[in-house]
């Protein structure tokens, strides 16, 4: 039922802890996904730094923010600016190359407060890999919920339980938000062989529930096997985001890019270190420069891979 189980390893940057959960050693994507991050809980002190991401530089992904709380202010090359809060969706593709920053805007930082939230990478298709890039926001309007007997679903992403989110993603997965009280009964969407993504797993954010005969808590990535169909109990009130979907190939990571051959690397990080991608024209003062050797370190969330990781 469990193909295996991944821990978070947390980082701490200074008032602002972050879990690295994908890329795992033993499992470097969940379908399309190749990375993800829980940000926080944090409670920013007012006058605090907050979440202050200079420009970078991505290729070859789509990234997805979701927030449970708090916000943070996009930038990009492509000349959008948009503030994301809760229950909504910021949805970038990077395909051929942008360039992006995320802050705390200077009124929140004046005042302080929370922050807390999830940010995956999707890798692109090999047919889409070098596709325009795009930025689409998407409020809570534009994400389908279920809300009953102490289940809430929101479809964040993807397709999922005869619904459809309008997040313009680029191959099959799901992504959802659940919000389950203490004893609730429910299941993830259905796997191989039942007509169903082929790769499928639960994050639990917060609280604790029951998978099959085993229990799991905070922190905890739960992978399930293609051909699971496990009932999912809360043990106590818990907040739970569940991924899936269909592989799009081997890929590499290295910094902030993500391709499908080596070569496609080397160009991007010869036109980042040369110039030739545009900063964000309203935050245009600073950026991050191309690391000799990629580490844990300042990037979208805080923390990223290494050097090249063949995922």
């Amino acid at each position: 039922m469990i193909e295996m189980v991944i821990e978070a390893r947390k980082k701490d940057l200074g008032g602002f802890e972050v879990g690295r959960i994908l890329p795992f050693h033993a499992r470097r994507m969940v379908g399309p996904f190749i990375f993800l991050d829980h940000m926080g809980p944090a409670e920013f002190a007012p006058g605090a730094e907050g979440v202050n991401v200079r420009p970078h530089p991505h290729i070859g992904l789509s990234t997805l923010t979701y927030l449970f709380e708090g916000e943070i202010h996009h930038r990009d090359n492509l000349g959008y600016s948009q503030p994301i809060r809760p229950g909504e969706v910021n949805w970038m593709t990077a395909g051929k190359g942008i360039v992006h920053s995320e802050r705390t805007d200077p009124l929140k930082r004046s005042t302080g407060g929370p922050m807390h939230g999830m940010q995956a990478w999707i890798a692109l298709p090999d047919e889409l890999e070098e596709t325009a890039p795009a930025f689409h926001h998407h409020g809570e309007d534009d994400q389908p919920t279920y809300d009953n007997a102490g289940l809430y679903a929101r479809l964040v992403a993807g397709e999922a339980y005869g619904a459809k989110a309008a997040v313009p993603v680029s191959s099959p997965l799901f992504y959802v938000h659940w919000e389950l009280a203490e004893g609730v009964r429910t299941a993830p969407p259905p796997g191989k062989g039942a007509g169903g993504m082929s790769e499928r797993a639960l994050y639990i954010v917060r609280g604790e529930i029951e998978v099959g005969d085993r229990t799991f808590g905070e922190g905890q990535l739960v992978v399930l096997e293609p051909g699971a169909e496990p009932t999912i109990k809360a043990i106590r009130a818990s907040t739970v985001m569940v991924m899936g979907g269909e592989p799009v190939g081997q890929r590499l990571i290295w910094w902030n890019f993500v391709a499908s051959s080596q070569a496609r690397l080397d160009q991007a990080k010869a036109d980042w270190q040369a110039g030739r991608m545009s900063l964000p024209k309203d935050d245009d003062h600073e950026f991050i420069p191309l690391p000799d050797t990629p580490s844990i370190s300042e990037t979208d969330s805080g923390v990223k891979p290494g050097p090249t990781h063949p995922v």
